[in-house]
């Protein structure tokens, strides 16, 4: 047989086997040519730790003015915000940024807008000692958790060493690694539902690669994976105005000149319902925050229905916790 004719055989030994022969793809195999990635139904946690994690999460007096907690900028109720456009901290100051959800935060790969916290233990520290947030000293922070008999208890029953800041530190850090939200009717197209999502929220799906916003939201969190530059092809700072300090980004933490404006990209995952967004709040509505990205990120005008789409299929991300719909 000739070598040119081994390019023919190879069609007509398909066409006679026809599709029906060949194994459909599984959902592995599906998967595996997407973007994003559905979130996991559970994760690995220490139920004894979280239960801990979850009343010092809650725990105000670990605040100079004790009426500040972290679930006071992290409402879980409320999607994991404050939907404020700054938070607001003990004795009533304004912070200087827009606090980002806490939920899925097991799955970012640095914290805080500007990534200078590498794990969830290292981010608690910024929280309690700033001295617009909450305030306190971890001398301080110790001492009311020692005059508890009940925290002092449940800390001896977990940690061999007791009350020490890192033990308070990976209790609370545990709490926020069960904070998952699987199960969104994405995560369930994903899976093969096919009927989990509207034709909008598909078309808006299809968009959002088009368009090329996956590009910087894609993985299990539909961003907070990689740094990026705000205002990559327009000068978004610069039509705003009113340049802040929290504006540079993560020049702040590096003091490299490449590093201005940079910042951590956020979670779609919860963007549904947790307004107002961007790191400075300055966009009240998921459709506002659309624009920005097309104008500032993106260099491209679309027609509404695409803009809408996209919108739809954001709010398609955000899954359940423990079971209910947030």
């Amino acid at each position: 047989m000739k070598p040119s004719a081994l390019p023919y055989l190879g069609i007509s030994l398909f066409l006679s086997l026809g599709m029906a022969s060949f194994p459909s793809f599984s959902e592995e195999d599906r998967l595996r040519n997407e973007p994003i990635q559905p979130i996991p139904e559970t994760v690995a946690v220490d139920p004894k730790k979280v239960a801990l994690g979850r009343a010092l999460y809650h725990e105000t007096r670990l605040s100079k003015d004790k009426k500040v907690s972290c679930a006071s900028c992290h409402i879980l109720d409320l999607g994991g915000v404050d939907r404020r456009k700054h938070s607001i901290g003990v004795f009533g100051q304004e912070g200087p940024i827009n606090s980002p959800t806490v939920f899925n935060s097991i799955f970012l790969f640095r914290l805080f807008w500007d990534g200078r916290a590498a794990t969830l233990e290292e981010q608690i520290d910024g929280p309690i000692q700033n001295p617009k947030e909450m305030g306190m000293t971890w001398p301080e922070v110790i001492a009311v958790l020692q005059s508890d008999p009940d925290y002092k208890a449940q800390f001896d029953a977990i940690y061999p060493d007791g009350i020490t800041p890192d033990n308070v530190k990976d209790a609370i850090a545990e709490f926020e690694r069960s904070l998952i939200t699987p199960n969104s009717p994405f995560d369930r197209y994903l899976k093969g539902d096919e009927k989990a999502l509207n034709e909008q929220e598909k078309r808006g799906y299809e968009l959002f690669k088009q368009y090329g916003c996956v590009s910087c939201h894609q993985g299990v969190n539909v961003g907070g994976n990689l740094f990026q530059i705000f205002g990559v092809v327009n000068d978004y700072f610069g039509k705003r105005g009113n340049l802040t300090k929290a504006d540079l980004g993560r020049y702040n933490v590096t003091g490299n000149e490449l590093d201005k404006h940079m910042f951590k990209v956020p979670s779609l995952r919860m963007a549904a319902v947790t307004p107002p967004y961007l790191h400075d709040g300055n966009a009240k509505t998921l459709r506002e925050a659309v624009d920005i990205m097309f104008e500032f990120q993106l260099g491209r005008t679309a027609p509404d229905e695409d803009k809408e789409a996209i919108v739809a299929f954001i709010k398609s991300l955000v899954g359940e916790y423990k079971g209910k719909g947030l």
